[in-house]
């Protein structure tokens, strides 16, 4: 493009081409800007439970996974889902996902968390002793029971559906009391009754279901409680389902239960969600007490929303970079190519910046000319009384506007014929007024 091209050209022309050429890069900048992520990073930490829970056993299973990828998980125990919850409240607590039991998140909380996946059924235990055979939870008024310590999932699970029962601390002996020590008070005669949450292989599930004179509850109200809260899910064990050579349990055990979850802030990098779910899918998809084969890990939200991710994945599976070369080197490459979407659009922009220049300046000459065509037809056509001092105002407008047209030499050629033009309109309209035919 000559400089003489683009100097011909008035503030409002350049203005006119400019904007719209900024407007354009700006935004595919911006666009860039807003999809490309920073990098994954490479150590997160993970909220789990005690140590005697399934939480840190499955902990460890996604730090042995993730470690195959170069991804450090670093652990925080904690006392359960109660726990885990207040520390991805908290934006300071350097938790980055947690393992938590579905039912106990708040509304707001859906604003700033979101569920990866669900991951696996977690049942309500209530073990007791006695004759009396317990079948609904508001005959335990008055009992003494061990309702799990502060911030377990067992816990913040237990207490609204005592309270629905009509069971609380006024009329009941709540004790701050869970897993092994709960089983050893339940075995001592300290308590009545105790509450566990978990699969049936979590060590103080396992350690209640084999211990003499300890009883399962079966809840007959299930599907009722499942009516009445939206994440609890009706559960059944059928007998033997434990221990065929023991026959555990012996008869048909109905349960309720919810969803254990893996649970990040709504900024987690979305990139380490595909290698949570592989990992998820590897831990828990086959079959289990519960589960069948394949239906975890899921995105059925319990209370918080599933993050966008996940649903793509479970929708779409891994990206295609992602299914076949190494997580890192996938995540390099897609990176890459959002750093080049501002090439991918600006450059053939910027290639067609001297066509569309040239354009301007030539349209600023060919304008009149449509114009002049109009008179001339007209003066070729026109019968009866002429307009001669119309036209002749039309053409003296036409030759001051092109006589302030300031163009470049190279468009010097194209000025100079219409100019030539305009004086060949003129001469038609004087022929015209003199009632001589036309020439040529």
């Amino acid at each position: 493009m000559r400089f003489d091209t683009l100097a011909s050209l008035s503030r409002r022309d350049l203005w006119r081409i400019g904007l719209p050429v900024l407007a354009v890069t700006v935004a595919a900048f911006w666009v860039a800007a807003h999809l490309l992520q920073p990098a994954p990073p490479r150590h997160i930490v993970l909220a789990s439970g005690d140590e005697g829970g399934m939480y840190h056993s499955y902990a460890q299973r996604y730090r042995e996974v993730l470690a195959r990828d170069g991804v450090t998980v670093e652990e925080r125990m904690t006392n359960g889902s109660g726990d885990n919850l207040q520390l991805l409240r908290d934006p300071k607590s350097g938790v980055d996902l947690a393992l938590v039991q579905g039912g106990i998140a708040n509304e707001a909380d859906g604003r700033n968390l979101v569920a990866i996946a669900t991951l696996y059924y977690e049942p309500l235990w209530v073990f007791y002793r006695g004759a009396e055979t317990v079948t609904r939870l508001n005959q335990l008024a008055g009992k003494r029971i061990a309702v799990g310590v502060a911030g377990s999932g067992a816990r913040a699970f237990a207490l609204p559906l005592l309270a629905a029962n009509g069971v609380d601390a006024a009329g009941a002996d709540l004790r701050e009391q869970g897993g092994s020590d709960a089983i050893g008070a339940l075995r001592a005669g300290e308590v009545d009754a105790v509450f566990l949450m978990g699969p049936p292989q979590a060590p103080a599930v396992r350690t209640a279901l084999y211990e003499p004179g300890f009883r399962l509850m079966s809840f007959v109200r299930a599907e009722a409680y499942v009516r009445r809260f939206p994440y609890i899910t009706r559960l059944t064990l059928p007998p033997g389902a434990i221990d065929f050579a023991h026959n555990l349990p012996e008869q048909e055990v109905t349960l309720i239960g919810t969803t254990a979850m893996l649970v990040a802030r709504s900024d987690f990098h979305p990139a380490l969600m595909d290698l949570l779910l592989d990992a998820a899918d590897d831990i828990h998809g086959g079959q289990g007490y519960f589960e069948r084969a394949g239906e975890f890990p899921g995105i059925r939200r319990i209370d918080l929303p599933i993050a966008d991710e996940a649903d793509r994945y479970h929708r779409h599976g891994p990206t295609f970079l992602h299914r076949y070369l190494p997580f890192w080197v996938a995540g390099l490459i897609e990176r890459l190519v959002i750093l080049l979407i501002p090439l991918f659009v600006v450059g053939p922009l910027l290639n067609a910046l001297p066509q569309l220049i040239r354009w301007r300046a030539r349209s600023r000459i060919y304008r009149w000319y449509g114009e002049l065509a109009f008179i001339e037809r007209d003066v070729e056509t026109h019968a009866g009384t002429l307009p001669i001092d119309k036209w002749l105002r039309d053409i003296d407008r036409i030759e001051r506007s092109v006589e302030h047209i300031s163009t470049a030499p190279s468009f010097a050629s194209e000025l100079y014929t219409l100019r030539e033009h305009v004086a060949l309109v003129r001469r038609a309209v004087l022929r015209k007024a003199r009632g001589e035919a036309p020439s040529g």
